[in-house]
């Protein structure tokens, strides 16, 4: 029932999807190199859909910690779970609008041919009409923009606050630092083509390696941080998740023991 929490399990879900299609796509380009553009659709599409919901979850989870720590007694008021479930219907729609426009003219401007042609399985290769490039760039621009406005602004109003010496404010202030860090690497993935063609001029017979090296901190880092800024740094969730693991432990142990005897 507490919105800070909900949030952190949309995002740790939302990550889970997000890391399932994404290493399945990239075992298959690896094992296949090329598949079929509709095969190709059904996990790229929730890769980018799910891809694009990081960034802004982590938007709003830093304007929770803001009003948390800025404006307590209004938090009540402003952050209930009706609201949390709207922000995360919101995060999802805004979503859609960035990725559902390249399906539209994907369908409007290729031949049914192309959907049963093969391809090295990659948005561009996708969604390879010039309109589709410009929204996508446009878009990420635009997230980018709003999601760091947002991050800038929530910590330092959370750093006055952080000055009185308030332990909760000083570790709010130390979440969205994470947050910063995070989404550097969620955003890296917005200039991953010109990083790419960058050090493959620099290492012409390493294209794979770098491939793999940008998945890796690209797409699997930021997911790996998300437990530690908002899971097992928090006290309230570290105090559940010790009872909870303890009581797990305490009732395999018996079991395990009747067995061996």
């Amino acid at each position: 029932m507490n919105p800070r929490f909900i949030l952190f399990i949309h995002l740790v879900f939302n990550d889970m999807i997000q890391l399932t299609t994404s290493i399945s796509l990239f075992v298959f380009t690896y094992t296949f190199h090329t598949i079929h553009v509709y095969l190709c659709c059904l996990f790229i599409l929730p890769a980018i859909f799910t891809t694009q919901n990081t960034p802004l979850n982590l938007a709003f989870m830093a304007a929770e910690c803001y009003i948390a720590v800025c404006i307590p007694l209004r938090y009540n008021n402003i952050c209930t779970v009706k609201r949390t479930y709207i922000v995360i219907g919101i995060i999802w729609a805004l979503s859609s609008l960035s990725v559902l426009p390249d399906v539209f003219i994907l369908l409007a401007t290729e031949p049914l041919e192309f959907f049963h042609s093969r391809v090295y399985c990659s948005r561009d290769r996708v969604f390879r009409s010039a309109y589709s490039v410009k929204k996508r760039d446009a878009s990420h621009i635009l997230f980018l923009v709003v999601v760091w406005l947002t991050l800038f602004y929530t910590y330092f109003r959370i750093l006055f606050v952080a000055k009185a010496a308030d332990a909760d404010a000083k570790k709010a202030r130390n979440t969205i630092l994470l947050h910063g860090f995070q989404m550097l690497l969620c955003m890296m993935v917005y200039v991953q083509p010109m990083l790419i063609q960058s050090l493959a001029y620099v290492f012409p017979r390493g294209l794979s390696a770098i491939y793999f090296v940008m998945f890796i901190i690209n797409q699997i880092l930021p997911r790996f941080a998300s437990p530690i800024v908002y899971g097992l740094r928090d006290k309230i969730f570290r105090k559940y998740f010790k009872k909870y693991l303890c009581t797990v432990t305490m009732n395999v142990h018996p079991k395990t023991t009747l067995k061996i005897l």
